[in-house]
């Protein structure tokens, strides 16, 4: 949980696990240049000044994992999820934990972005 309990927060294990078990719907809001650089093969980009314009391409009936660098883009998207009505929660630390935690990151062309 963070110091404002109206998100959740997951730590990248719990993470890691939970896209394997395909529990969750994993949404990156990083920019395509930082997916080009390494992404979570999984994830679904949707830069974060785009995410309210595309809330038509995220699922309705499956909990939302948000992810960006360091967890404070994707936990300001998951308050905006939140309060839309998703179920949202943060990987806290982003794909710099995602990775420090054993998570497979790859490289990749924004054209391998799965909406």
């Amino acid at each position: 949980m963070t110091d404002d309990d109206s998100i959740r927060e997951i730590p990248a294990e719990e993470a890691i696990a939970a896209v394997r078990q395909g529990r969750v719907w994993l949404l990156d809001v990083r920019e395509p240049e930082e997916w080009r650089q390494g992404h979570v093969a999984e994830a679904h980009l949707i830069p974060r000044g785009e995410v309210v314009t595309r809330l038509g391409e995220l699922p309705e009936d499956a909990p939302i994992l948000v992810m960006c660098h360091a967890g404070a883009r994707s936990a300001a998207v998951t308050r905006q999820l939140v309060a839309s009505g998703y179920d949202a929660v943060n990987l806290a630390g982003g794909i710099l934990a995602w990775g420090s935690a054993g998570g497979e990151i790859v490289p990749g062309s924004e054209g391998d972005a799965r909406a």
